[in-house]
């Protein structure tokens, strides 16, 4: 990034709480009832505020906040993939969780001729703000996870490979308009790859050639505040350091910052944008609260390398919880700024 950010930058991992009629508008929009203006309008204004909050609230980096991703950060686009179809869901009685969502089948090999649509999401966030920005994507592996084979492949490990090609060529056309902090969204990771050091294999072929300031997102799953993997990453470590990027984006404020230490293994190498809000807890740090999670994990990490961020994106976090979040990740990270020497 060829911008001048303050120590212990402030960053958002992806999605933005949603105001109450966002899900009106989806709602109305998946039962046909808005025209294709309409929805495009609302997705518009829903963005506008995403950015708005961000700015506000004193974010340094910031996001589109996933506004345009009706079916979740990946399931979307999905959608817009040859090949796989999707179907109704297998259960529909009970609360909202993974196991009522929508399935989708594989039925043969895929590909995505009109790409994934990302491209035009960066292009109205940069169009609308003056801020530093971030653009994100779904890794080939959290994407193959989300499937059902019945057809075309063997397995899901092998479909993520297919995968790698897509994305890599959605990552190149940002970079091409102007992206220059991509981050790789990878969450089901322990799904399909055994070790850190296969995940660090396919993310490496997914950027292959892509020249910007790189991400990898590993989290532990976010839909409804349910973790969806065994919340620990010891079994990606030493591995995953041979993945080819920038930054790694972890979550430890929902496990009171438990393996904070494994960044001993790190050292200097690697930025680390270390999840101090919790996004899935109705509690609202104060300032304080995230200075002193900014101090833990000053003890295994340098200054200059560890960047300030949420755990994950705060879809479906309600709005009014998120935006105080937001505020205080800001102003705990000047809290330590000045600790630190550095004014703000």
């Amino acid at each position: 990034m060829n911008v001048s950010l303050p120590i212990l930058p402030t960053s958002v991992v992806g999605s933005h709480a949603k105001m109450g009629w966002w899900y009106l508008v989806r709602q109305e929009a998946e039962a046909g009832r808005m025209g294709c203006r309409d929805v495009a309008e609302a997705l518009d204004t829903a963005t506008d505020v995403a950015i708005l909050d961000q700015e506000r609230a004193g974010v340094d980096v910031i996001s589109d906040g996933e506004m345009r991703r009706f079916g979740a950060f990946f399931r979307t686009y999905l959608r817009r993939i040859q090949g796989i179809q999707m179907l109704p869901s297998e259960k529909s009685i009970g609360d909202p969780g993974y196991h009522t969502r929508e399935v989708y089948e594989v039925s043969g090999r895929i590909s995505a001729p009109e790409g994934l649509g990302i491209v035009e999401e960066f292009k109205y966030l940069k169009e609308h703000t003056m801020k530093p920005t971030k653009v994100t994507c779904t890794g080939p592996t959290t994407f193959a996870s989300g499937t059902l084979i019945k057809g075309g492949y063997r397995d899901q490990k092998e479909l993520a490979w297919d995968f790698v090609a897509i994305v890599n060529k959605e990552l190149k056309a940002l970079v091409a308009i102007g992206a220059d902090f991509i981050q790789v969204d990878e969450p089901a990771f322990s799904e399909i790859h055994r070790d850190g050091k296969e995940l660090a294999e396919i993310f490496n072929a997914t950027v292959d050639g892509v020249k910007a300031k790189l991400a990898m997102h590993v989290c532990f799953g976010n839909h409804r505040g349910r973790p969806l993997v065994k919340r620990t990453y010891r079994k990606l470590f030493p591995g995953v350091l041979e993945a080819n990027t920038d930054q790694f984006v972890l979550e430890f404020a929902n496990r009171e910052m438990a393996e904070i230490e494994l960044w001993k293994e790190v050292g200097a190498k690697k930025e680390l944008g270390a999840g101090l809000v919790d996004q899935k807890s109705f509690y609202i740090e104060t300032p304080e609260d995230i200075a002193e999670r900014i101090r833990t994990a000053l003890k295994y990490v340098p200054a200059e390398k560890l960047w300030i961020n949420p755990d994950c994106g705060f879809n479906p976090t309600p709005r009014w919880i998120a935006l105080p979040k937001l505020k205080s990740m800001v102003e705990g990270a000047k809290i330590v700024r000045r600790e630190l020497g550095y004014g703000v």
